[in-house]
């Protein structure tokens, strides 16, 4: 029985196809989602010893300027950890949603793709709080302070604001430090060469220090340039995972020789 008789065209098919891998994004994303509200559940426990420990680089109380500020700032860290606990999860599943793009031997991968992006995830947030916070917090609440000699600004930071700035500055350049991890796939899925990339560095250096300039609250150039110097060397680092990415791809077509 042909297609034109069961009434079932091709259109139909790759129609079918769509609904399924919607589908199957759809469920990823609940585990996923699930894994965050578990680990934040389990963060609650030690949020209150976690703010302790963020106050460090400060050295000094916060204020809190709202009647909700507070409770604000405490659930922004509870969830912000319960995001870093369950990232394992979350890759997990995004690994499981492309898996069926790839062949029985890349699938081998799995062994290397959890442990290599779970580690970069956290070499980046070691990077943040290690360097970059310290860095960043001891120039921004010494500049024209009353403690220098022509004292015009007085520091006294609010819970809100310090929070977010440190939170947002280790959690995104963790997210950051996948840069390789990303690039390898848009390799393997034959949507960049790796030439285009190294042919485009100087775009690239733009592009980064957009990033940084995201990633980074502040505008001073110290921490811009903390954080511009690993994502450049990421980029470079990049270029040999979207080569690996596009010799796969190749192979995968026949076109390797």
């Amino acid at each position: 029985m042909t297609q034109a008789e069961t009434g079932i065209g091709t259109e139909s098919m790759e129609a079918f196809s769509i609904l399924e891998h919607l589908n199957e994004l759809r469920i990823r994303l609940t585990w996923a989602a699930g894994g965050i509200v578990g680990g934040t559940i389990i963060a609650l426990f030690f949020t209150t010893n976690l703010l302790q420990y963020i106050l460090r680089p400060y050295q000094s109380e916060l204020v809190v300027l709202g009647p909700t500020e507070g409770i604000e700032t405490f659930f922004r860290v509870a969830i912000t950890a319960g995001l870093v606990l369950s990232m394992p999860w979350i890759l997990y599943h995004m690994w499981k949603f492309i898996e069926p793009a790839l062949t029985n031997s890349e699938k081998r991968y799995i062994y290397l793709f959890i442990p290599a992006t779970v580690s970069l995830f956290v070499i980046g947030i070691l990077f943040a709080w290690l360097v970059l916070v310290p860095t960043a917090v001891n120039f921004l609440s010494t500049f024209l302070t009353e403690d220098t000699a022509n004292s015009i600004f007085r520091t006294e930071w609010t819970g809100e604001a310090y929070i977010s700035f440190v939170l947002k500055m280790v959690f995104w350049l963790g997210v950051s430090f996948e840069m390789p991890v990303i690039f390898y796939f848009v390799g393997r899925f034959g949507m960049m060469d790796h030439k285009v990339l190294a042919e485009q560095w100087r775009f690239a250096v733009v592009g980064v220090s957009i990033l940084a300039a995201i990633i980074t609250p502040s505008i001073d150039p110290i921490t811009m340039l903390i954080t511009m110097l690993p994502l450049l060397v990421l980029y470079f680092l990049s270029i040999g995972t979207t080569r690996l990415g596009t010799r796969h791809h190749q192979r995968n077509l026949g076109l390797d020789e």
